[in-house]
């Protein structure tokens, strides 16, 4: 099995990317918003597969993170009437985070806007991925807490002003407050607004 792909990026096509590792050209199929994250034609790139085999056919799926791949595997292996095609769909149009928040808030509304996701597929994936995906889904419910008490003004005044910061720096509400969250769980009990700016510039920077 291939688990990682590392050579120069020969080609882009509207669903698929050709890797030349060595002289040898791998066809890998791609979510757009990998696709979109890829170098120029000529540059060094690195994907992460997910091989796919069946009696007819050997497919290459690349991902540009192991975690879009992680769920890629969760969406084909934990959710029925999902595959392949569908799955691309959901992380063509949901970024990991994005979708994580999803389930976590039981967002069937924003899963179904992949294309060929309706309202029962959507409402499978959310409720199938609940509890298969802790990881990701647990990671993502301390950022929707946070931003829950900034919605209702209870938010602690230093976390409060941070966001505000980096709202003023141009980024928007939900992206501030995704880094001042990963800031909180480096920074420590009692951190000032000031700190908690600094390490949310370092989580926007990454």
């Amino acid at each position: 099995m291939i688990g990682k792909l590392r050579g120069t990026l020969d080609e882009i096509d509207e669903d698929h990317c050709t890797i030349d590792v060595h002289g040898v050209g791998y066809v890998a199929y791609c979510s757009s918003r990998t696709l979109a994250h890829l170098p120029n034609p000529g540059e060094a790139v690195i994907l992460f597969i997910e091989t796919y085999v069946r009696e007819d056919m050997i497919r290459l799926y690349g991902f540009e993170s192991a975690l879009e791949r992680e769920w890629f595997r969760l969406l084909m292996n934990n959710v029925q009437g999902v595959g392949a095609k569908v799955a691309l769909a959901v992380l063509s149009t949901l970024a990991p985070a994005d979708l994580a928040n999803a389930i976590a808030l039981r967002d069937i509304a924003t899963v179904s806007r992949a294309p060929g996701v309706g309202k029962k597929v959507a409402e499978r994936i959310v409720t199938e991925l609940k509890n298969k995906a802790p990881a990701f889904a647990g990671a993502a419910s301390g950022t929707i807490g946070l931003k829950q008490e900034l919605g209702e003004g209870v938010a602690p005044a230093p976390i409060a002003d941070a966001v505000s910061a980096l709202v003023n720096l141009g980024y928007s509400r939900d992206i501030a407050a995704n880094a001042v969250a990963a800031a909180m769980k480096n920074a420590g009990e009692g951190a000032d607004s000031s700190k908690l700016i600094r390490l949310g510039l370092k989580e926007l920077a990454r």
